[in-house]
């Protein structure tokens, strides 16, 4: 989310969104990951005490969950960060400094898609609307209709997935479907749409389990255009670079009448 990071294009558009919705009378609440990348001191990030104390188990894991929080700049909008010393804190988003793929991105995009859900939960505020932007939500649309599906305060949450460009080549690793199930209730067969483990299969999965679908870049992976662009059942909203952000509105407005 810009200002804090900025690796697609859709990254002002969710700033924009957060603010019209914002300012539109919805209460928002923005969560991203903590990445080392982002400038602690510059941005006014600051420890949320009263969220403290959650731990993100990943299979036999135990991972303590930080959580900050910062002010948008120019709105009265709160953004939290999801932080873990041994997953986020490297100066580095998702390469190392020669550019080689972090072995634990699989992990790592697990502990902030469950790590999210846990912070609503905290928050003890049940959303009407949870709007996923870009593959590292993927599985967030998922686990509502899985893992959290009996979580009261999810109980009348619609899900947006919002599909981006492609922005990596390698894989999640092979053991990713396998941390993935976080939950006895998950089935091998329902983690089918992300099998591929990959850039594609993460945001084919978000896609598949969301309630409605919008496109998010102009180059969008043809695939995705073709089982997506018209689905039976779900809302969809096309890429529109003239778009005042009156449409997303409107299909929020439509997904909780």
């Amino acid at each position: 989310m810009s200002p804090y990071l900025e690796l697609t294009e859709f990254s002002e558009i969710v700033n924009k969104l957060a603010i019209k919705s914002n300012d539109s009378g919805y209460e928002v609440r923005c969560i991203m990951p903590r990445f080392g990348v982002i400038n602690e001191r510059r941005h006014r990030l600051h420890e949320v005490v009263r969220l403290s104390g959650i731990n993100v188990s990943v299979e036999n894991d135990d991972f303590p969950l930080q959580i900050k929080v910062a002010s948008l700049p120019n709105a009265r909008l709160q953004v939290y960060f999801l932080d873990n010393e041994d997953l986020f804190k490297r100066k580095h988003i998702f390469h190392d400094d020669e550019e080689k793929w972090f072995d634990d991105n699989g992990l790592r995009t697990i502990f902030f898609c469950k790590g999210a859900l846990e912070t609503v939960k905290k928050f003890g505020w049940p959303p009407d609307i949870i709007h996923c932007s870009g593959w590292m939500t993927g599985l967030i649309p998922f686990y509502l209709k899985s893992a959290y599906k009996k979580e009261p305060v999810f109980a009348h949450s619609k899900v947006i997935y919002t599909i981006g460009a492609n922005s990596f080549k390698e894989k999640l690793g092979a053991s990713f479907l396998k941390l993935a199930k976080i939950n006895p209730v998950i089935k091998d067969k329902d983690l089918e749409p992300f099998k591929d483990s990959n850039n594609l299969g993460m945001m084919k999965g978000g896609a598949s389990y969301a309630d409605a679908i919008t496109f998010g870049a102009e180059k969008t992976d043809k695939k995705l255009v073709e089982e997506f662009g018209k689905v039976k059942g779900k809302k969809i909203l096309n890429f529109n670079p003239e778009s005042d952000l009156t449409d997303y509105l409107q299909l929020y407005s439509d997904l909780v009448k």
